[in-house]
């Protein structure tokens, strides 16, 4: 047994503990713990000043936001959306009985490549579904160009997403809806949680009256809707974190950079350009493993893991390998070279803003070492 610390990939941020329990205890006062409650609107304002978008609607977590936009839209047929992601993003349209249409990446920037959307259009194809894969922002002009061509509506899993600005301000903006994920992993968290970000009130009042089982008022209810509220414990914890979120967004911005110059000159490993964002969250830092590597990326992620480094291949199954997706047309290795290679050399390190500069130190040599060497050992 190795008497090394263990290094996760993640390490959730926690909330000021006496900010925190101070909001809880009025819990105990009011009993008000759920149902649109006070800390929940609290929330709600405080992330639309911070994201700088007009309508947010909170919700339990990061799928059923995807869930509630779907239905919100009334999304049906087919969505043009890609196999480089995490699952919950298809898992959402079959849910809804949606077939996802798969179209490969841009290699450079690991978003939906929008010269491959369009050869994918059919009379069925009612939307497209991208992901800013690791907070990167995808190609919003050119995705939404194709969208206006053609009469498709454009919903952005922005799970990785929160607080990325772009050319025009906040890239929540973009699109019909962007949904974002609290998961406690996540940059900005509510221990589990999500929101939908929309552009009129009129939508937004209907993803509030179907996160609450379609509820209109109290005696009313007009549409099937499911229970995907957030509770006011959550919401006291992302108000307890979100005045910290800029200074975890820059100690995360200081490893960046400290990996980037300790990995610039390691053979074999290519570290994923930087964001074009004119801010940038640092939630994740990718980097690829390539041919000429004494060693492959499963030895490679191993030695980390033999050295209580635990990295992440992330995202490695693609989804078009799991079961309920490969047999579509569109999930054929041969139509998605890019996501493919991605997969198979990705290689997330550990970020989050409680990491020490000697614990990425220590990442960065152990990578240096192994490959150099070629071995697993130090």
């Amino acid at each position: 047994m190795s008497s090394k610390p263990i290094i996760p990939v993640t390490r959730p941020d926690l909330p000021d503990e006496d900010a925190f329990i101070a909001k809880a205890r009025s819990l105990w006062a009011t009993r008000t713990l759920t149902n649109n409650g006070p800390y929940q609107q609290q929330l709600e304002a405080a992330l639309c000043e911070t994201l700088g978008v007009q309508y947010l609607s909170l919700v339990a977590n990061g799928t059923l936001a995807l869930s509630l936009g779907l239905k919100a839209l009334e999304i049906t047929g087919e969505v043009i959306t890609t196999p480089y992601s995490f699952v919950a993003t298809s898992h959402a349209l079959m849910w809804h009985g949606i077939t996802p249409v798969f179209v490969d990446i841009d290699p450079n920037t690991l978003n939906l490549d929008p010269a491959q959307i369009e050869a994918a259009i059919t009379e069925h194809t009612t939307a497209i579904m991208p992901v800013h894969v690791y907070g990167h922002p995808a190609d919003v002009e050119a995705i939404e160009a194709i969208a206006q061509r053609h009469g498709l509506r454009v919903i952005y899993d922005a799970a990785h997403a929160f607080g990325v600005q772009c050319h025009c301000g906040s890239l929540l903006q973009h699109g019909d809806l962007s949904v974002l994920s609290f998961h406690a992993t996540k940059v900005f968290h509510t221990f589990e949680g999500g929101a939908v970000v929309c552009q009129d009130a009129e939508t937004k009042q209907r993803i509030d009256r179907l996160r609450n089982f379609g509820f209109e008022n109290e005696t009313t209810v007009n549409s099937v809707g499911i229970n995907a509220k957030l509770n006011e414990l959550q919401a006291i914890a992302g108000l307890s974190l979100l005045p910290d979120f800029e200074t975890h967004r820059q100690r995360r911005a200081s490893i960046d950079a400290r990996y980037r110059e300790g990995l610039s000159e390691v053979v074999g490993i290519r570290v994923h350009a930087p964001s074009d964002a004119l801010v940038s969250n640092h939630g994740y830092f990718p980097l690829f493993v390539t041919l000429d590597s004494p060693l492959n990326r499963d030895a490679l992620y191993q030695t980390l893991k033999d050295h209580n480094i635990y990295a992440r291949r992330y995202f490695y199954p693609l989804i078009t390998d799991f079961p309920p997706y490969r047999d579509l047309p569109s999930a054929q290795a041969q139509a998605l070279p890019n996501a493919h290679q991605a997969a198979a050399s990705v290689i997330c390190l550990p970020m989050y803003a409680s990491l020490s500069d000697p614990e990425v130190d220590f990442i960065i040599e152990v990578i240096q070492k192994a490959t150099a060497t070629g071995t697993r050992s130090l």
